[in-house]
């Protein structure tokens, strides 16, 4: 076939294909079964206490030996009075592989070199502020079969004595596939920024175990406040990014490729509830609260330091005239050669 404005041709074969293939296409089915934990047996939360922060609204839980504490969230001192209640009992629990030695020495390497951090940083009592905290976690387990379209070209040019050429060949790709995802996982703490945790990734879930209410002794835990349903769009958008990314690494030897269509369907879709080792520490600066984290398990340490503006401006005042000084000296070189 042959479009009358432009000329281009089309081959039949490749039209019905086409037309096949947009027939062919299937919406997202990107739907889990939400029935993650379990319920807490007979007297086993009775060992448990916990306390809602008055000053961010967190919710700690803690062991019958904890008495008295501070938020890890916003270092607000709080009293452990209250029995535990409600929520669901995790299903397993990566315990601490590191401890608050291991948490102090990693806080000292993230802010070591960096001279524009405030000194009070580098004291002691500041370091002392390091808490072990289990933050709840939703896994998400699923086979994701993917279908991506894309649309893409090939140009290139050539000349001969009187013309210059340039050719556009136009394709339809087609990618198709199946990949296994497991244990993606969605924080369950509201407080907690997706960036912060996120970048506290990978742990190694190979070491969860089943849980037991004594791996929180000696440490703080996070009741969730976003539930699985509620983290059903986070773990969607970073399997289809993985998904995507996967499919979009096999398209090659073409000049532009563009997506048009796509769709991602589970099977075999599950969430679990986990808690994963974190260490927090919380602290302030001329009135502003800064929130470190470190992975329990790897020793991972992230989290925004904060900036002495007076050693800011010095380094400020000390660049600006070394680039003069040395715009100065080629400008004089310039004008001499």
């Amino acid at each position: 076939m042959k479009c009358p404005y432009c000329d281009t041709e089309f081959e039949m074969e490749t039209l019905a294909g086409y037309d096949s293939e947009l027939k062919s296409e299937q919406a997202d089915d990107m739907k889990w079964e939400t029935n993650a934990g379990n319920t807490w047996q007979d007297g086993e939360a009775d060992r448990l206490c916990s306390y809602v922060c008055n000053s961010c609204g967190g919710e700690i839980l803690g062991d019958e030996t904890t008495a008295a504490t501070s938020c890890p969230f916003c270092g607000n001192p709080v009293v452990m009075m209250d029995r535990f209640s409600g929520s669901l009992r995790p299903d397993c629990v990566i315990p601490f592989q590191l401890d608050k030695k291991a948490a102090k020495e990693a806080l000292k390497k993230h802010y070591m070199g960096k001279r524009l951090l405030p000194k009070v940083f580098k004291d002691e009592n500041h370091i002392d502020e390091v808490k072990g905290v289990y933050v709840p976690f939703w896994l998400f387990d699923a086979k994701a079969d993917v279908d991506i379209r894309y649309k893409a070209t090939k140009y290139r040019t050539w000349s001969d004595n009187n013309y210059n050429y340039a050719e556009t060949r136009y394709y339809a790709v087609r990618r198709s596939g199946s990949i296994d995802f497991a244990n993606v996982p969605v924080d369950g703490c509201g407080k907690m920024a997706d960036d912060l945790m996120e970048s506290l990734e990978p742990f190694d879930f190979s070491k969860a175990v089943d849980f037991q209410t004594a791996y929180l002794a000696g440490y703080l835990a996070d009741k969730y406040d976003v539930d699985a349903a509620q983290s059903i769009e986070r773990a969607n958008e970073r399997i289809r990014k993985s998904a995507e990314d996967a499919m979009a690494e096999t398209v090659r030897g073409y000049t532009t490729v563009t997506k048009e269509t796509g769709s991602i369907r589970f099977q075999n879709s599950k969430v679990k509830y986990a808690l994963f080792p974190v260490w927090i520490l919380n602290t302030t600066w001329n009135g502003q609260k800064y929130l470190f984290a470190m992975n329990g398990q790897s020793g991972k340490m992230v989290g925004d330091l904060p900036l002495d503006k007076g050693a800011y401006k010095k380094w400020l005042f000390g660049l600006t005239g070394a680039i003069g000084a040395a715009v100065y000296a080629l400008l004089f070189l310039a004008s001499i050669l």
